[in-house]
């Protein structure tokens, strides 16, 4: 039950995007969402290292070491890029002046609770800017694989890993699904192709509610 690859994930959290957002880009899978951005939508990124309004990663060959995201990957330059310091970035973000940040997650919980951090196994994990990003953003999608297995879902009822911050997580992303976080529970909204919201299910630890206008993600 494989669904979407990891490139056409960020192509479908793409076309969600609207004209004129400031974006905030999380670690990981998030990172591949500016190529698939169409040249006229007039989109803002912003990374926490201090750059604002970039575009896609770079190709090889064009990479400059001294050009990167906050997941040091090498990234291209748009005209108007702008370059400034993590505290001016972080006044930005705790200013409430970023209106979304697309995050990657080890888990997000029924009620939208927020769980991608990790320290690492020597005790040099690091939180990092998650929870100012995602405290500070006026909303939080996820975009990530579905589960980690068939029997250990990374979209639970309760968080066990640590959390970021509770009751954030609005849209979730993943290879099988497009998924609401709603008062009343996690509405399934779409489906990947070949895939039914039984199979979903079946790799989702809360019960699911089914949208009466449930369809197939057009990409």
């Amino acid at each position: 039950m494989r669904g979407l690859s990891r490139e056409l994930i960020a192509l479908r959290v793409a076309r969600e995007l609207k004209e004129g957002m400031y974006i905030n880009l999380g670690i990981g899978l998030p990172t591949l969402i500016p190529q698939w951005v169409p040249e006229d939508l007039d989109i803002v990124f912003q990374s926490e290292n201090g750059v604002l309004d970039y575009g896609p990663i770079a190709e090889e060959g064009e990479q400059d070491p001294d050009l990167v995201n906050a997941g040091a990957q090498p990234i291209t330059l748009k005209p108007g890029t702008s370059f400034f310091d993590s505290a001016n970035s972080f006044a930005m973000i705790r200013g409430g002046h970023v209106n979304l940040a697309i995050l990657g997650s080890y888990q997000v919980s029924e009620k939208g609770d927020l769980a991608n951090w990790s320290p690492s196994p020597k005790g040099m994990g690091s939180i990092g800017g998650a929870m100012d990003i995602a405290c500070g953003a006026k909303e939080i999608w996820v975009a990530m694989e579905h589960s980690i297995s068939s029997d250990r879902p990374r979209i639970v009822k309760e968080c066990n890993y640590l959390l970021t911050a509770r009751n954030v997580v609005r849209l979730i992303f993943t290879n099988l699904a497009v998924i609401e976080v709603t008062e009343q529970g996690l509405l399934l909204r779409e489906v990947a192709p070949g895939i039914s919201a039984q199979e979903v299910q079946k790799v989702t630890e809360p019960k699911l509610i089914i949208s009466p206008i449930l369809r197939e993600m057009t990409l």
